[in-house]
């Protein structure tokens, strides 16, 4: 109905029950097959020609070389880090192979939600905003164990303190969200701990909620903020209309309220500026302190980093987190202090993480 004829749709994850409440694409008949391929199909059927193509994937899974044949990307994910991930993607692209590919992302939230238009190295990108999206709700370990309150303490204290020890599905069988039996396990687990601290509320949903870190979906929401991704999309694709500039926020909580802005390119991004990034330190201070400064959400949010740098005319890798072996082998400079790894004041040390993939430097004052 928009006119776009070529499609191709990519998504990781199956059909359950709580999928249907909130759009027309799927039915009962499809749950647990691959979303992407229930979706092209049942598009398919509606609007018969259409070259519509399924991808049972992770947006990682695929290289460079394949998204350089869109022309625009729309993006409907539910973390964090794989927007970091496209948007680092795409940013390369248009940096390396000068093929600039603008960019949508929409999301929500219960009943709020957001619709933001990228430009590569033309507008702010994801990277620039970063502080825009709330820090993942963890609760202390103290109060879980000790002093639950809500029902989503007792959810957290069966999932991280009773499955490592019980192990109720053989050892080393990691919690599966999307098990039933997974979650029927965590749930009567998590009912007991709250009748033994008078807690109600715990329920299946809850539990899978938690577990699988679920963010609530209303469909009113969801199809509004659609609604602003297509046609922003129609927008680009056409040049018939002036595109969004480029942030839309919707919110339904009480009434009806949308604000549209300019939100601004960041001098020190990590992702489009390319700008060395200063931090200080004490020469006395151990690499850990690094790794924790760079690894905090209100900092830069690389959970997974290999650090290298030039060390008396040698390029040394200091700790690798991705690799086990090499982990262990090299957890060690972690306690060792900055001038006992012999480095100096202006130190360059060159981070890469899967979340971004084009490296980032940080430049260290050592006082």
């Amino acid at each position: 109905m928009s006119g776009f004829r070529a499609v191709h749709v990519i998504d990781m994850d199956t059909i359950d029950l709580s999928n249907l409440n909130r759009q027309f694409l799927f039915t009962p008949e499809d749950i647990g097959k691959p979303k992407a391929e229930a979706a092209v199909r049942a598009v398919m059927k509606r609007v018969p020609g259409l070259q519509y193509v399924a991808h049972y994937n992770k947006i990682q899974d695929f290289d460079d070389d394949f998204y350089l044949q869109f022309n625009l990307v729309v993006l409907g994910l539910d973390s964090v880090m794989a927007r970091r991930w496209m948007n680092s993607t795409l940013l390369n692209l248009a940096l390396r192979t000068e093929n600039v590919i603008p960019f949508l992302d929409g999301g929500t939230e219960a009943f709020k939600g957001h619709c933001r238009v990228v430009v590569p190295l033309t507008t702010a990108c994801i990277e620039c905003n970063m502080d825009l999206y709330p820090p993942q709700r963890n609760f202390p370990l103290c109060t879980i164990a000790n002093t639950p309150r809500l029902p989503e303490h007792c959810v957290e204290y069966a999932k991280i303190v009773l499955w490592p020890k019980e192990q109720p599905f053989g050892p080393g069988v990691a919690v599966d969200g999307d098990n039933p039996d997974h979650i029927t396990w965590l749930y009567k687990t998590a009912v007991d701990r709250a009748n033994s601290f008078n807690i109600s509320g715990v329920t299946y949903r809850l539990t899978q909620g938690v577990t699988k870190r679920i963010i609530p979906a209303v469909a009113s929401t969801n199809a509004t903020i659609a609604a602003a991704c297509v046609t922003e999309c129609l927008k680009i694709a056409t040049a018939s209309y002036h595109h969004l500039d480029n942030y839309l926020m919707f919110n339904n909580v009480e009434g009806v309220y949308t604000f549209a802005f300019t939100s601004e390119r960041k001098d020190n991004c990590l992702a489009c500026s390319r700008a060395s990034q200063q931090l200080t330190f004490a020469g006395s201070d151990p690499l850990q302190a690094f790794l924790d400064t760079i690894g905090t959400e209100t900092g830069f949010n690389l959970r997974k980093p290999t650090l290298t740098a030039m060390v008396g005319g040698e390029n040394k890798t200091l700790y690798m987190s991705n690799l086990p072996q090499m982990e262990e082998a090299l957890r060690p400079n972690l306690a060792l202090s900055f001038h006992e790894l012999n480095m100096q004041d202006g130190q360059e040390i060159v981070v890469t993480d899967p979340g971004v993939k084009m490296p980032v430097h940080f430049i260290l004052t050592l006082t």
